[in-house]
């Protein structure tokens, strides 16, 4: 069994409020954000991190372009409620479906517990991501890096102080239920000979506790999460398949929310093991807030089954350090990360088996973001739902689904600051070396490196102008150099 969801329902009538209410968050607004932009670059495809990160809508073929626009309500109710929703269409082209809904939902919130239904990009609090969304790699478990899920969550946006804990411990969690519609796009993506399974569902949970000294301001906090990922049910597409319809029924969600194997219905691997294709991270963060200086260590350990939670895959993960600089406006914040996924708790994957004949734990070649039936990969039209370091399937230019690199060791470094009051910058660079998946290794080490720097000018009147100078080079993606001009326009209608 994975874990126990301890759900974030309890905070809500017993916990204190932390004091981060912001001031404009008590009124009503209606505001629309409307974004048009190009991209040119050599050899056919987008460079990286113009495309990466970016919620699916930067098409990764070269000379694209994209057309943003949306229209968001928020609604203050009094007695601490509030609803707020929002519809967002993107067009791009060249794209399947040149026009599709990228955001659409509504939220209702009580205090400090939210819930949300529909597709919605995921802000800090929404996606209860703990890292640097502009500036880091990308989260483990849920990234900016895809378009949003259709989805069901409920949610605690922010740390609130638990109560009897003399204002040390504070916490916050989530928990979701949602489903793909992609099915189409991906037989349009496959060849003939290759599977899938239609109609996937996705479920994750959350919960954070972190130790912090709220009545006297001590600068150094700690906390500490875990997250639970899942994707189950739909049916495969392969008629040859054991199992085409796979489990979905309420007792089968119960199962996949507990971290169980399936029935007799299911799966012969999904019987043994646990039913779909879980996954999560463990997630360490210590922190020091001064007033000239903030730094924040962290590590999110990466688990594709019991020996990942059992730390027998080692230092796999996610390690990363930010430090701001409230004081400097030209240099802001600094991140600095380092990617390992070369471990995977060994080379081979066995469960039953002769230990006295074959000593080892036995539970390797885990293939992170993998999986024998949900032949997809962690992925959403194909664009990889993690770390967009661990290279999405769309770039699989064989019509093969999943990801073909995800063993992999990669530094990366992100910064940002302003220029001067109008003119900001933000740059980022990423060092990957691939050897392939565990039992599909690469001939030779495959390598990239990307680039990019982001310059923003801020008009009066909310208008940007944004251009992004990017370059890729190794035998990973290949050599690209780029660049990227967009405007944007955001403005109250009420």
């Amino acid at each position: 069994m994975m874990f126990l969801f301890l759900s974030a329902g309890v905070f809500c009538g017993r916990a204190q409020e932390d004091g981060t209410d912001r001031t404009e968050e008590k009124t009503d607004y209606t505001v629309f954000r409307i974004k048009t932009s190009g991209v040119v670059s050599t050899n056919g495809l987008t460079p990286f991190w113009i495309a990466s990160n970016r919620y699916g809508a930067v098409p990764l073929e070269a000379a694209n372009g994209c057309l943003q626009a949306g229209v968001f309500h928020r609604q203050p109710l009094g007695s601490g409620w509030e609803w707020s929703a929002g519809a967002d269409l993107v067009a791009a082209t060249p794209r399947y479906r040149a026009v599709y809904v990228q955001q659409l939902f509504g939220a209702l919130t009580y205090r400090r517990l939210s819930l949300s239904v529909g597709s919605r990009e995921g802000r800090r609090h929404y996606s209860q991501s703990l890292l640097d969304s502009r500036l880091s790699s990308g989260d483990m478990g849920i990234s900016s890096n895809a378009r949003p899920v259709p989805e069901i969550n409920l949610y605690v946006p922010r740390f609130i102080t638990l109560p009897y804990t003399g204002g040390w411990l504070q916490g916050k969690g989530n928990f979701a239920a949602g489903r793909s519609f992609d099915s189409d796009y991906m037989e349009s993506f496959l060849r003939p000979d290759k599977f899938y399974v239609r109609d996937m569902l996705w479920h994750h949970k959350s919960f954070y506790l972190r130790v912090t000294d709220t009545e006297n301001g001590f600068p150094v906090s700690m906390t500490l999460g875990i997250r639970h990922l899942v994707q189950w049910g739909g049916v495969s597409t392969d008629p040859q398949a054991a199992v085409r319809v796979q489990p979905r029924s309420f007792r089968d969600f119960i199962r996949i929310v507990l971290g169980q194997s399936g029935d007799e219905h299911a799966t012969a691997s999904d019987q043994i093991n646990v039913l779909g294709s879980q996954y999560g991270t463990y997630d360490m963060h210590l922190d020091y807030g001064g007033e000239r200086l903030a730094v924040k260590a962290y590590y999110q350990h990466f688990f594709d089954d019991a020996s990942g939670m059992e730390l027998q895959n080692g230092t796999d993960g996610l390690w990363g350090i930010q430090v701001d600089f409230p004081q400097f406006p030209w240099l802001r914040r600094v991140v600095f990360e380092r990617l390992l996924t070369v471990n995977q708790s060994g080379p081979f994957h066995f469960i039953d088996y002769d230990h006295s004949k074959y000593p080892g734990y036995g539970g390797g070649g885990d293939d992170y973001y993998n999986n024998g039936e949900y032949t997809a990969g962690h992925a959403y039209f194909n664009r990889g739902a993690g770390t967009p370091l661990l290279v999405s399937p769309e770039y699989n230019t064989d019509g093969t689904p999943g990801f073909k690199h995800t063993r992999v060791r990669a530094w990366h470094l992100g910064a940002e600051g302003s220029l001067t009051q109008a003119l900001s910058c933000r740059i980022l660079l990423s060092t990957v070396e691939s050897f392939g998946r565990p039992y599909r290794p690469t001939l030779k080490k495959m390598t990239g490196v990307f680039f990019v720097a982001d310059f923003n000018y801020a008009f009066p009147g909310d208008w940007l102008l944004s251009l992004s100078l990017a370059a890729d080079r190794g035998s990973l993606l290949g050599n690209h150099t780029g660049c990227s001009i967009s405007v944007a326009k955001r403005g109250l209608i009420r």
